[in-house]
């Protein structure tokens, strides 16, 4: 079902009454927000390197820039971590991959431990691996994610983890069935493991520096990512996946695959998610694709506290990706990636030391230190539920109608085409850009 051409009443009459996600049901997460919580930080080892151990064995399941790179960052994470398996959809992504391989470590993956197709993922797990990177378009990741826990293999798997509210769903499912099998579940949201922002984490819950929460900012106001032009080579389906951060079925639209990092440091810093939000989009510059430019979402928590959500893509513009978390006494501030907190009179009386370890580093670094030493660490209920809160967004500027979390965990709205080919799919056929509310009358 596209979302480009679902209604208000199309999505509240598709809202599945689903009592439980394996084991987490929707009481488990809407009730969050009122539970009264001891302050318990939960934060990760945080080491300067993971320690040696028998060899680790990783699988890449999406070779493009971002797997590519996640790669690296796992080889860099501490010493015996092999790189044995690649997987894409595109033989050049793995060709990519592999140059980037032998340029950057001298090292190569054998032949036959590369797999192309749609069931790669598949072949990847079962090729003898420990842990398996997931790094393909988000839309395929509730899939690949099942598979891997399934095998009982540790993951990393670079957010957004889910498109829709039924692969957010089967991810919560699959973790807490990682979580009964003892295996180490990490996600891309990587300032929870960035240490200048968890030292303000620890400024704001452990020593009260900014006084009760009562609401806060998030922006990812930026330039356009990139976009590519259909060839008369490629078919619908490999277009559309070379396209992939322009179509909302395989990113989610840029507030759930991008913005989704500062959703997460507010859902992390309340220990809670917004209940509901009212929001709105336009799309203005786009070239190819289904998305829109820009949202600017306001979300209201249990407690009646409000969060403001704006993110755009748009060249020329105002930027700024940072977080704002006011106070009682004061407000925390991440602008310019320098996490600081200013009292009520306007005095900085913190400031966070710049990270010393990259963090895109640091989360691979905290994956292989916890499967090493047996620590438990997974992160599939925090991603997913920031995931969540960016679909909510999501619906509600496509609709221009209030839209709830329980409204999302019970949907049965599942994006994309129900079959994967590379081939025609007719779905662009079909696809357009949403307006939202109703046409004035004549």
């Amino acid at each position: 079902m596209s979302e480009s051409n679902f209604s208000r009443r199309k999505f509240l009459t598709n809202a599945a009454a689903i009592s439980a996600v394996g084991v987490v049901g929707v009481s488990a997460l809407s009730s969050c927000a009122e539970k009264k919580k001891v302050v318990e930080l939960n934060l990760p080892p945080l080491l300067d390197q993971a320690p040696d151990g028998k060899p680790l064995k990783a699988g890449i399941v999406g070779c493009g820039g971002r797997g590519s790179g996640a790669m690296l960052n796992f080889l860099d994470a501490g010493p015996n971590l092999i790189i044995h398996a690649l997987g894409d959809v595109l033989q050049d992504r793995i060709d990519d991959c592999q140059k980037k391989l032998k340029k950057e470590k001298g090292l190569e993956v054998p032949v036959e431990n590369c797999f192309v197709g749609f069931d790669a993922y598949q072949k990847v797990i079962d090729s003898g691996v420990d842990v398996v990177i997931l790094a393909t378009p988000p839309k395929f990741r509730p899939e690949h994610l099942d598979a891997a826990v399934k095998a009982r293999k540790h993951v990393f798997m670079e957010k957004p983890v889910a498109v829709d509210p039924v692969g957010a769903r089967s991810v919560l499912a699959s973790g807490k069935m990682a979580e009964s099998l003892g295996l180490v579940l990490v996600a891309g949201t990587q300032r929870r493991h960035e240490r200048s922002y968890i030292e303000l984490l620890k400024q704001v819950k452990q020593n009260d520096a900014i006084g009760e929460i009562i609401s806060a900012n998030a922006y990812w106001n930026g330039g356009k990512l990139w976009h590519r032009n259909p060839t008369a080579e490629w078919s619908e389906m490999e277009y559309m996946i070379r396209d992939w951060v322009n179509w909302t079925w395989l990113s989610g639209d840029h507030i759930v695959e991008q913005h989704v990092h500062n959703l997460d440091v507010i859902n992390w810093f309340t220990e809670s998610h917004p209940i509901k939000a009212v929001g709105f989009g336009s799309r203005q510059r786009r070239l190819t694709g289904d998305q829109f430019d820009n949202f600017s979402i306001d979300y209201t928590y249990a407690n009646g506290m409000h969060m403001h959500s704006m993110c755009r893509q748009i060249n020329g513009c105002a930027n700024g990706v940072y977080e704002i978390i006011h106070g009682s006494k004061g407000h925390a501030d991440t602008t310019g990636h320098k996490p600081k907190i200013i009292d009520n009179a306007g005095t900085v009386i913190f400031e966070a030391a710049e990270s010393s370890i990259n963090p895109y580093v640091q989360e691979h670094i905290d994956m292989v230190t916890c499967i090493r030493q047996g620590t438990p660490l997974n992160e599939a209920e925090s991603v997913a539920t920031s995931c969540l809160v960016g679909m909510m967004g999501r619906v509600s500027a496509y609709t221009g109608k209030e839209v709830t979390f329980d409204e999302m965990m019970n949907s049965d709205l599942k994006l994309g085409p129900d079959t994967y080919i590379m081939g025609e799919i007719g779905y662009m056929k079909t696809a357009s850009v949403p307006i939202a509310g109703e046409a004035a009358e004549a």
